[in-house]
């Protein structure tokens, strides 16, 4: 019974594309902003991607143009489609349900993360 779960993670090379998946169960989906972040080993877990209820988005700098967040609020599902790949990209990403409708800090869930590994 885990509230957020991602899939889609994997090993990819350089320049290559992946698609992550995070579905919900047991909370509400549509009317909550949805992200994804993520975390490389000895870092601290950053904000990649957010969409609002009413399908806003946010992107951070570094993947702004290569990644792209989405939502089927029938499948109670937000996607992260990511393009060129880099080896920076490299780290666990974690799924996030935030606590309102809008873009904020705020989180409600967790997702247990997926790893995306970008080799040369």
């Amino acid at each position: 019974q885990v509230p957020l779960v991602e899939s889609g993670g994997g090993s990819v090379q350089a320049g290559g594309s992946l698609r992550l998946s995070c579905t919900a169960s047991g909370l509400t989906f549509g009317s909550r902003a949805m992200g994804w972040y993520r975390q490389a080993p000895g870092k601290e877990r950053e904000l990649v991607a957010g969409i609002g209820s009413g399908g806003s988005t946010y992107y951070a700098d570094s993947v702004k143009g290569r990644f792209s967040i989405s939502r089927d609020n029938a499948k109670n599902t937000v996607y992260l489609q990511m393009n060129s790949l880099k080896l920076e990209d490299t780290a666990v990403y974690y799924c996030a349900a935030g606590a309102r409708s809008t873009i904020s800090t705020m989180i409600d869930y967790w997702g247990q993360g997926t790893q995306v590994t970008v080799s040369s």
